[in-house]
């Protein structure tokens, strides 16, 4: 099993940053690669970026790319995810996922219980 706790979420204005946490813990040491999810009202959650654990691969979505920047540190066991000029369209429950398939992420076995970024026109 893995627990995953995610923190950082808040309110922002458009234009402005917040920095999401990870902390991973439990069977981490065969994790592949860890991602980030977000899920806005009325849509399907989407995989928005993601790193590979080892060799540092990253994948973001088309509408992030440019804005949002992915990073782990091994000795924390705990990923980022920096948001850089924050869209209305951003808004959503970010949730924190391992255990990933395929690449683009397509699917996970664990994921934290989210938190939620709100970003005002």
């Amino acid at each position: 099993q893995v627990q995953l706790v995610e923190s950082g979420g808040g309110l922002v204005q458009a234009g402005g940053s917040l920095r999401l946490s990870c902390a991973a813990s439990g069977r981490t040491f065969s994790t592949y690669a860890m991602g980030w999810l977000r899920q806005a009202p009325g849509k399907e959650p989407e995989f928005v970026s993601a790193i590979k654990w080892i060799a540092g691969s990253t994948f973001y979505v088309d509408s992030v790319k440019d804005r949002f920047t992915v990073s782990r540190d091994y000795a924390k066991n705990t990923m980022y995810l920096q948001m850089n000029s924050l869209k209305p369209e951003d808004t959503a429950v970010y949730y924190c996922a391992s255990g990933l398939s395929g690449w683009p992420p397509r699917e996970y076995l664990y994921r934290g219980q989210g938190t939620q970024v709100t970003v005002s026109s």
